[in-house]
Order: C-alpha cells, then sequence, then structure tokens
C-alpha cells in the first residue's frame, strides 16, 4: 500500500486566527499534472509558530484525517523541536524516505498575500519555487523561522502545501491561502481552520472523506 506523508507546515499559535465569518479559503488551486489521491499515510507539519500552537493544529487535522485506510501522524513524533528551532533539511529529507511517505502538506502562517490575486476563470500558477517540496521548504525556511516572525501580528493568513513524494524532490498537488483572519483566539481558530482545510482536501479527492 502506498504511504503518504501529508507534511503540513503550518503555523502555532497565530495560526489561530479568526475574523467574524471564520476562516475560508480565498484561493485553492489543484495541479492538474500531479499524480489524484486518495493518499493513504499522512505527516502533518505545522512549519512556524510556537510549539503548543503547531502541536494543536498537528493534532487536530491528524484527527480529522485519519480513517479506514488512511492515516495520519504528527511531525512531532519524528522531528520533535521547541520554538524557532528549523529542521534541518537532511533530516528532513531521510525521515520521509526512510518512512517511505508519499505526500506531503505544507503549511505557514503568511504576514500578507504576497502572490497574484485570484481570479475566477483563470489559470493560477504559484511561485516557481513552489513546484516541489524540498525547493519550497528551502525558499520559506529562512523567513518562517527568523526569531519572533509574527509572534506580535495580530492579524495573519495561512498557507497550505500538498505534496506528493513520489519524485525525489516532491511535487505540488494541491495549494490554497486563507483569508485573514484575527489571531486572537488561537484554539478555536485552529479547531475552524482544520476543518476549512480537510474538507477541501476531500472536495479535491486527495484524501478519503470519512464514513458518515
Amino acid at each position: 500500500m502506498k504511504k503518504t506523508i501529508v507534511l503540513l507546515l503550518a503555523t502555532a499559535a497565530s495560526l489561530g486566527v479568526l475574523s467574524a465569518g471564520g476562516p475560508k479559503l480565498d484561493l485553492s488551486w489543484r495541479n492538474p499534472a500531479a499524480p489524484g489521491g486518495p493518499f493513504k499515510y499522512i505527516l502533518v507539519l505545522a512549519l512556524n509558530g510556537k510549539a503548543e500552537g503547531r502541536a494543536e493544529f498537528e493534532d487536530e487535522l491528524v484527527a480529522a484525517i485519519n480513517g479506514p485506510g488512511q492515516t495520519a501522524v504528527q511531525s512531532y513524533e519524528f522531528v520533535p523541536r521547541p520554538d524557532g528551532v528549523p529542521l534541518d533539511k537532511k533530516d528532513l529529507k531521510e525521515q520521509i524516505r526512510d518512512n517511505k511517505f508519499d505526500a506531503v502538506i505544507a503549511a505557514r502562517l503568511v504576514k500578507r498575500v504576497d502572490r497574484e490575486t485570484y481570479v475566477p476563470g483563470t489559470v493560477y500558477t504559484p511561485f516557481p519555487y513552489y513546484g516541489t517540496f524540498y525547493g519550497y521548504y528551502a525558499a520559506v525556511a529562512p523567513v518562517v523561522y527568523t526569531p519572533g516572525y509574527m509572534e506580535t501580528e495580530k492579524e495573519a493568513q495561512v498557507e497550505v502545501n500538498f505534496y506528493s513524494t513520489g519524485k525525489p524532490e516532491g511535487e505540488l498537488v494541491w495549494t490554497g491561502t486563507t483569508n485573514t483572519f484575527d489571531a486572537k483566539a488561537p484554539m478555536k481558530a485552529i479547531h475552524n481552520l482544520v476543518k476549512v482545510v480537510s474538507k477541501e482536501l476531500e472536495d479535491q479527492k486527495i484524501i478519503t472523506p470519512k464514513p458518515e
């Protein structure tokens, strides 16, 4: 059975931001050339933010994804790290290879939308470095691991990327960016954000919906 790693490079305490209407996806783009799902074995990794917030996000997403024939795993079981400590790219790659994970979801907290605005009816192309997981990680790691990054922000957005690991460098399957939401109630926002992300992954047939 093929295994999956859903690597969720998310934010931590800051990840829990909530607007009046709650978190929603302002952008959702599925790569038509990428392999389809559903994926079976999933590792969830939150990239930036405080350790307790990352753990909460990973725990909630794992609980939302786990089901018959589909397993999710928190990244902290493989690569524990305290606040502000970056993951070593070599170690991360070895974990993915040795555990035979075949997909990656990467999510991170972003201060503002730096990319082109998504316009319905047009084809959205992410930045070139988004195309592979390790290219993406190498590009964003110096930013997300800057000491104090986003710690004082009251509003933020979350970016989530899902990568297949079928190719050595990983291949982008799906990317999504949320609306801006208030960062004052982290745990409630994380809970609502996880519902939005997991539902979209189900709708995109990347993961298998849980039985009713």
